[in-house]
Protein backbone atom coordinates (compact mmCIF):
# COMPACT_ATOMS: atom_id res chain seq x y z
CA UNK A 1 0.00 0.00 0.00
CA UNK A 2 2.75 2.26 0.59
CA UNK A 3 4.27 1.58 -2.27
CA UNK A 4 1.39 2.41 -4.28
CA UNK A 5 1.22 5.72 -1.99
CA UNK A 6 4.65 6.80 -2.73
CA UNK A 7 4.08 5.54 -6.66
CA UNK A 8 1.13 7.81 -7.07
CA UNK A 9 2.74 10.66 -5.53
CA UNK A 10 5.72 10.63 -8.35
CA UNK A 11 3.98 10.39 -10.84
CA UNK A 12 1.39 13.40 -9.71
CA UNK A 13 4.50 15.65 -8.71
CA UNK A 14 5.88 14.60 -12.73
CA UNK A 15 2.79 15.94 -14.15
CA UNK A 16 2.78 19.43 -12.43
CA UNK A 17 6.52 20.51 -13.05
CA UNK A 18 7.68 20.26 -16.52
CA UNK A 19 11.13 18.50 -16.24
CA UNK A 20 13.83 21.27 -16.16
CA UNK A 21 11.83 23.81 -14.79
CA UNK A 22 11.73 25.56 -11.95
CA UNK A 23 9.93 24.05 -9.09
CA UNK A 24 10.73 25.40 -5.59
CA UNK A 25 8.37 28.19 -3.94
CA UNK A 26 10.83 30.91 -2.23
CA UNK A 27 8.12 33.55 -1.26
CA UNK A 28 5.64 34.20 0.78
CA UNK A 29 1.99 33.69 -0.62
CA UNK A 30 0.03 36.48 -0.79
CA UNK A 31 2.88 39.02 -0.44
CA UNK A 32 2.73 41.69 -3.26
CA UNK A 33 5.00 41.76 -5.78
CA UNK A 34 6.32 44.41 -7.74
CA UNK A 35 8.25 44.53 -10.97
CA UNK A 36 10.36 47.46 -12.55
CA UNK A 37 8.17 50.31 -13.82
CA UNK A 38 10.64 51.73 -15.33
CA UNK A 39 12.68 49.12 -16.93
CA UNK A 40 13.80 49.48 -20.30
CA UNK A 41 13.94 46.36 -22.13
CA UNK A 42 16.48 48.23 -24.84
CA UNK A 43 18.98 47.52 -22.48
CA UNK A 44 18.80 43.76 -22.40
CA UNK A 45 20.97 42.81 -25.20
CA UNK A 46 23.79 40.85 -24.05
CA UNK A 47 25.67 38.28 -22.27
CA UNK A 48 24.52 38.33 -18.78
CA UNK A 49 26.06 35.57 -16.05
CA UNK A 50 24.05 34.60 -12.88
CA UNK A 51 25.78 35.40 -10.19
CA UNK A 52 23.07 33.79 -7.32
CA UNK A 53 20.11 32.04 -6.98
CA UNK A 54 17.09 30.40 -5.26
CA UNK A 55 17.52 26.49 -4.76
CA UNK A 56 20.83 25.99 -7.05
CA UNK A 57 22.07 22.73 -6.48
CA UNK A 58 25.29 22.08 -5.38
CA UNK A 59 28.08 21.72 -8.02
CA UNK A 60 25.80 23.06 -10.80
CA UNK A 61 28.28 25.32 -12.71
CA UNK A 62 26.77 29.19 -12.57
CA UNK A 63 24.58 29.59 -15.59
CA UNK A 64 23.57 32.83 -17.49
CA UNK A 65 21.57 34.48 -20.39
CA UNK A 66 22.07 35.59 -23.74
CA UNK A 67 19.25 38.12 -24.72
CA UNK A 68 19.99 38.74 -28.81
CA UNK A 69 17.63 41.18 -30.91
CA UNK A 70 15.85 39.84 -33.56
CA UNK A 71 12.84 41.08 -36.12
CA UNK A 72 10.06 39.89 -34.05
CA UNK A 73 11.63 41.45 -30.72
CA UNK A 74 13.92 40.32 -27.74
CA UNK A 75 15.14 36.36 -27.80
CA UNK A 76 16.97 34.45 -24.88
CA UNK A 77 18.93 31.39 -24.54
CA UNK A 78 19.32 30.14 -21.15
CA UNK A 79 20.31 27.65 -18.39
CA UNK A 80 20.34 28.70 -14.83
CA UNK A 81 20.82 27.23 -11.45
CA UNK A 82 17.48 27.72 -9.69
CA UNK A 83 15.32 25.87 -7.53
CA UNK A 84 17.07 22.96 -7.07
CA UNK A 85 18.31 21.98 -10.78
CA UNK A 86 19.85 22.84 -13.94
CA UNK A 87 17.06 24.82 -15.93
CA UNK A 88 17.34 25.15 -20.07
CA UNK A 89 15.61 26.67 -22.40
CA UNK A 90 15.35 29.59 -25.46
CA UNK A 91 12.48 31.44 -26.55
CA UNK A 92 11.32 35.13 -27.26
CA UNK A 93 10.80 37.50 -24.37
CA UNK A 94 7.24 38.12 -24.84
CA UNK A 95 6.60 41.44 -22.77
CA UNK A 96 3.96 41.21 -20.17
CA UNK A 97 3.98 44.41 -18.69
CA UNK A 98 5.91 46.85 -16.96
CA UNK A 99 9.49 45.16 -16.28
CA UNK A 100 7.50 41.39 -17.32
CA UNK A 101 8.37 38.97 -19.86
CA UNK A 102 7.17 35.22 -20.64
CA UNK A 103 9.37 33.03 -21.97
CA UNK A 104 9.36 29.65 -22.54
CA UNK A 105 6.27 29.50 -20.73
CA UNK A 106 7.38 31.00 -17.54
CA UNK A 107 7.45 34.26 -16.12
CA UNK A 108 10.16 36.22 -15.36
CA UNK A 109 9.65 40.01 -13.88
CA UNK A 110 12.49 42.13 -13.71
CA UNK A 111 11.93 42.89 -10.13
CA UNK A 112 15.29 45.41 -10.20
CA UNK A 113 17.89 46.31 -12.29
CA UNK A 114 21.22 48.60 -11.21
CA UNK A 115 21.31 52.14 -12.62
CA UNK A 116 23.75 51.46 -15.16
CA UNK A 117 22.15 47.79 -15.97
CA UNK A 118 24.99 45.99 -14.75
CA UNK A 119 23.14 43.75 -12.86
CA UNK A 120 19.62 42.24 -12.66
CA UNK A 121 17.42 40.41 -9.90
CA UNK A 122 14.30 38.25 -11.58
CA UNK A 123 11.60 36.74 -9.53
CA UNK A 124 7.99 35.30 -10.26
CA UNK A 125 4.63 36.38 -8.73
CA UNK A 126 4.19 32.37 -7.73
CA UNK A 127 7.71 32.47 -5.90
CA UNK A 128 8.80 29.33 -7.83
CA UNK A 129 12.38 31.19 -8.61
CA UNK A 130 14.64 34.14 -8.08
CA UNK A 131 18.07 34.52 -9.41
CA UNK A 132 20.07 37.42 -9.72
CA UNK A 133 21.94 38.27 -13.35
CA UNK A 134 25.51 40.39 -13.83
CA UNK A 135 26.32 41.35 -16.79
CA UNK A 136 30.09 40.71 -15.33
CA UNK A 137 29.49 37.25 -12.89
CA UNK A 138 31.73 39.24 -10.56
CA UNK A 139 29.35 41.01 -8.63
CA UNK A 140 29.74 43.75 -6.48
CA UNK A 141 29.18 43.44 -2.63
CA UNK A 142 26.77 46.63 -2.56
CA UNK A 143 24.74 45.08 -5.93
CA UNK A 144 24.30 41.58 -4.67
CA UNK A 145 23.35 43.39 -0.79
CA UNK A 146 20.66 45.58 -2.71
CA UNK A 147 19.26 42.42 -4.92
CA UNK A 148 18.81 40.78 -2.02
CA UNK A 149 16.90 43.43 0.00
CA UNK A 150 14.36 43.47 -3.18
CA UNK A 151 13.88 39.86 -2.86
CA UNK A 152 13.33 40.48 0.53
CA UNK A 153 11.30 43.64 -0.11
CA UNK A 154 9.09 41.29 -2.70
CA UNK A 155 8.72 38.27 0.10
CA UNK A 156 11.46 36.14 -0.66
CA UNK A 157 13.61 34.84 2.34
CA UNK A 158 16.50 36.87 1.63
CA UNK A 159 18.54 34.28 3.37
CA UNK A 160 17.70 31.41 0.52
CA UNK A 161 19.56 33.55 -1.92
CA UNK A 162 22.78 31.62 -2.57
CA UNK A 163 25.98 33.32 -4.53
CA UNK A 164 27.21 31.31 -7.23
Amino acid sequence: MHRLILALSLALAACTAPSGSPSGVYRAAGTPIYSSAVFDSGRLAGRWQQAAAYGAPKGCRPGGVEITRRAGGLHAAFRLCASGREWRGAGALEPAGPGRFAIAGTEWWILWADGDYRTLAIGTPDGRFGFVLDRSGGITADRMTAARGIFEWNGYDPAGLQPL
